[in-house]
């Protein structure tokens, strides 16, 4: 049976770039309920997975796609297709540098995630190096990181594929540093994702690398409770682990399709693979929703090149890239500025209905 959109959806693609410290979206899942109000008047929101982890909390839906960052802007680019599948083989991928009691716990998370939900997650296999993640704050205040050891993390990842698994779920060993200001802000509501950089850093390499759709978890020792949290950062503290949301994504991630093979039948071998009748493609898309303040990334301007309308959602972040500094609309581009994603969605439902947004703003200027 085939997965896909259905005839009357409207395939929309939602942006919040990581570790700017977006009001919404700038911790880890608190972007969920916006991407569920948006896949609602969609019937279809590819999004990244930052936008839906929420550590041990997730929400699966078949109108949700979970596309990493780098293959997000590789398909609204046009350079990848989508094809939907009722379920992905998950590899786990742990960094050596894992200590054992965590790492059981990585373990353990996946078996429970076997026995309760029903996901195919195995083979399982370490890095042959300890991968050195490194973090950093860049002048913006921006996150960023690096890995002292990328070869092994795409060895790892080769052995994985090799083995039979069609998606990877990685858990690399990130510093601890529970006394810094930068840690003490983000709980309290008021800083940045000190890790999304790097983490962005060991998805994209290995899904570049590899073709498949990958998503990382860090693994971190657990912090001392803090009775000042900040609901938004609250996901992230209810376990020791923040594996759940990366597995229950990644366990019906869309495959991605090079064009040359868009028209190829999926291998025979392929389990959950649908017909390549299935296949999304950025010419679907029929809405791209960003911040207001941070439409420089290549999705949304691959997009926007491509005459997709865009909606600017007010979003306070640390970037001011917006449509009026990019001079969009003299570059011709659609903008429906949106003060919340409620008002997004009322956008995103306006289009699919094929009401023109004109109709629905006053002034309306007489034809001439």
């Amino acid at each position: 049976m085939v997965l896909a959109p259905a005839a009357e959806s409207l395939p929309t693609l939602m942006v919040v770039p990581t570790g700017i410290g977006c009001a919404i979206g700038g911790y880890a899942g608190d972007a969920l309920p916006a991407a569920r109000l948006l896949a609602a008047a969609s019937g279809c929101l590819i999004t990244h997975p930052n936008v839906l982890n929420g550590a041990a909390l997730y929400w699966s839906d078949p109108r949700l796609l979970y596309v990493e960052g780098s293959a997000l802007d590789r398909f609204a680019a046009g350079e990848l297709a989508l094809r939907p599948v009722r379920r992905q083989r998950i590899g786990l991928l742990l960094d050596a540098a894992i200590e054992p009691e965590l790492r059981l716990r990585q373990l353990q998370v996946a078996d429970g995630c076997r026995a309760t939900l029903g996901l195919e997650i195995g083979p399982v296999t370490s890095t042959d190096a300890p991968l050195g993640v490194s973090l950093r704050l860049g002048p913006s205040g921006a996150s960023w990181g690096g890995l002292e050891r990328p070869d092994a993390l795409l060895r790892a990842g080769e052995s994985l594929r090799r083995a039979g698994a069609t998606a990877i779920a990685v858990v690399a060993r990130f510093p601890d540093d529970p006394g810094s200001e930068a840690l003490a802000a983000y709980r309290s509501g008021a800083g940045v994702d000190a890790l999304a950089g790097a983490e962005a850093v060991i998805s994209h390499l290995l899904t570049r690398h590899l073709g498949i759709p990958c998503a990382h978890a860090p693994a971190l020792a657990p912090l001392d409770l803090n009775p000042a949290l900040d609901p938004r950062a609250a996901g992230e503290e209810l376990g020791t682990t923040f594996l759940p949301c990366v597995l229950v994504g990644l366990s019906r991630a869309p495959d991605l399709v090079a064009p040359a093979a868009a028209g190829a039948a999926p291998a025979p071998n392929r389990p959950g693979s649908t017909a390549a009748g299935a296949l999304i493609t950025a010419v679907q898309l029929g809405a791209v929703v960003a911040p207001a303040g941070a439409l420089g990334g290549e999705a949304v301007l691959a997009c926007v090149e491509r005459g997709v309308p865009l909606i600017a959602v007010s979003n306070p972040c640390l970037l001011e890239v917006s449509a009026s500094a990019l001079g969009l609309a003299e570059r011709g581009a659609t903008v429906l500025p949106a003060a919340s994603y409620a008002e997004a969605a009322g956008w995103i439902t306006a289009l699919r209905e094929g009401i023109s947004p004109a109709a629905l703003q006053r002034p309306l200027a007489p034809l001439t």
